[in-house]
C-alpha cells in the first residue's frame, strides 16, 4: 500500500511540473504575441516507458504562416510595406493556459489527497 502512495504522489508530482512548463511556454506565446517574425512555441505530452510517469516533450515551433502585417512605416517593412508578424492566437494562447491551469489543480488535488491518506495511515499506525 505505502508504495501505491508513493506513486500516486510521483505521478501527481510529474504532472503538475509538466503543467507548470506548459504555462510557461504559453506565457512566453503571449508575451511574444506582437514580436515580428515570432513562431509560437508547442509543447508535446510523453510517457516515460520505464515509469508510466507524464514528461515534458520535445519544445517545437508553430510553422504555420506568419501574418502579414501592413505598416510602411516599420523599419521591418518590405517594399511593399508588409513585414512578417507572428502566428501566435491569443485566444488559443488563454485556452491553453486555462487547460494547464486546470490540469494543475487536479494534479494538485490528488498529490493533497494521497498526503491526507498517507498522514491518516501514519497516524494509524501509531497507535
Amino acid at each position: 500500500m505505502g508504495n501505491d502512495l508513493l506513486s500516486s504522489l510521483s505521478f501527481a508530482a510529474a504532472g503538475m511540473e509538466t503543467q507548470a512548463m506548459r504555462l510557461r511556454h504559453v506565457s512566453e506565446n503571449i508575451a511574444n504575441a506582437d514580436t515580428p517574425g515570432y513562431h509560437r512555441k508547442v509543447m508535446s505530452f510523453d510517457q516515460a516507458m520505464d515509469t508510466g510517469l507524464v514528461e515534458a516533450g520535445p519544445v517545437r515551433l508553430d510553422r504555420s504562416d506568419l501574418v502579414r502585417i501592413y505598416d510602411p512605416g516599420h523599419p521591418l517593412a518590405d517594399d511593399t510595406g508588409h513585414y512578417d508578424g507572428s502566428n501566435v492566437d491569443l485566444v488559443i494562447e488563454i485556452a491553453d493556459a486555462r487547460e494547464a491551469q486546470r490540469s494543475y489543480e487536479a494534479n494538485l488535488r490528488m498529490f493533497d489527497q494521497t498526503r491526507q491518506m498517507t498522514q491518516s495511515l501514519f497516524d494509524l499506525l501509531r497507535r
